[in-house]
């Protein structure tokens, strides 16, 4: 469960002569009970994104556009120099001057909320959109209502604020979800705030891959106990990403010595892996240690990895693979095609 301290909305939207304007609530959201089921289910939906991005707030000298107006706001709400209001205000006209730069944006609704989970205090910043529907009055007559559409969110960042007040190296204390193609729609968003990207979790996952993949290549285990390496790296990833924490190497280590692989920490750290001693998990990189798969040419192709070499046969020279005892879903479509012809 989260803990709300303060949460509130405000409108960016473009008048008749199509320039944004900023219609700015007075007041904190004062419906306790609704401000909480939204933001329970916006934090549980938010947890569960993969693929996020992370950063900090930027400096001159960092790469992206330098815009210390937000972090110094927030710095000020933080110290007690500034109101909720006033900060949420504040934001609220920096991101109306951004948006101010780009034709495709029609505006929203900036939802910002501050509220602790477990340990942490964060503050949760959307753009949210409207949507429309159908609903039935109690005179059985149709009407057309608005509501916001908290299912289809794609501008989001969630700043973890007891990591920025308390770690001054962090480069991961900003959360945020990219853009489906690619961050260019979503560069507004982060720009408002002043974050540049700090870790890139992707590329962080793939080289613990990598390591792990050189780490079971050089050692003397057996073909299954080489799979239940991988198997347990991936389960503790997933552990992690469960429970809204970062892989920590260490702890890692610590995990596969209980296996009897109690170097892994000193050969990831000590390879050319650069790895951080901690990073966000990203499963769609770390299921490769489990399952094989591929799509190309009309082709879609996915096995657990145990069956390489056993069910699933490669031959890397004539570039082909035989599967032994194909799944009988698929061989009755089989059978089926081929009675047809």
């Amino acid at each position: 469960m989260i803990k709300v301290e303060q949460a509130i909305i405000h409108e960016i939207a473009q008048n008749h002569e199509g320039q944004l304007n900023c219609r700015l609530r007075p007041q904190p959201l004062l419906n306790s009970q609704a401000v909480e089921l939204m933001l329970e289910e916006l934090h549980q939906s938010y947890t569960s994104k993969s693929g996020k991005g992370f950063g900090f707030f930027g400096t001159h000298g960092d790469d992206g556009e330098a815009n210390p107006a937000f972090a110094n706001g927030l710095k000020d709400y933080l110290d007690g120099g500034l109101g909720f209001v006033e900060f949420t205000g504040l934001a609220s006209k920096l991101l109306q001057e951004e948006l101010g730069k780009y034709d495709f944006s029609q505006g929203g609704f900036l939802l910002m909320a501050c509220y602790s989970h477990m340990a942490s205090d964060y503050l949760f910043v959307a753009l949210l959109s409207a949507k429309s529907s159908m609903t039935v009055l109690d005179d059985m007559e149709l009407t057309q209502v608005n509501h916001l559409d908290l299912g289809n969110i794609q501008l989001a960042a969630r700043i973890d604020l007891t990591d920025w007040q308390t770690d001054k190296e962090s480069r991961k204390y900003i959360s945020f979800i990219r853009g489906r193609a690619g961050r260019k729609v979503a560069d507004f968003f982060l720009d408002f705030m002043g974050c540049v990207e700090g870790i890139n979790p992707k590329a962080q996952n793939k080289s613990l891959m990598i390591a792990v993949e050189d780490f079971v290549a050089g050692s003397e285990l057996t073909k299954d106990e080489r799979q239940a390496c991988r198997d347990k790296v991936f389960e503790y990833c997933s552990e992690r990403f469960d429970a809204g924490a970062d892989v920590d190497m260490k702890d890692l280590a610590d995990e596969l010595a209980d296996t009897g692989m109690d170097s892994f920490y000193d050969f990831a750290t000590n390879g050319d892996y650069d790895l951080e001693e901690e990073f966000p998990v990203d499963k769609s990189t770390l299921r490769q240690l489990k399952k094989f798969s591929g799509t190309g040419g009309g082709v879609t192709i996915s096995f657990d990895g145990h069956h390489l070499g056993e069910r699933v046969i490669y031959d890397p020279i004539s570039d082909t693979l035989m599967i032994k005892g194909v799944p009988a879903n698929l061989k009755d479509q089989l059978h089926r095609r081929l009675k047809g012809e």
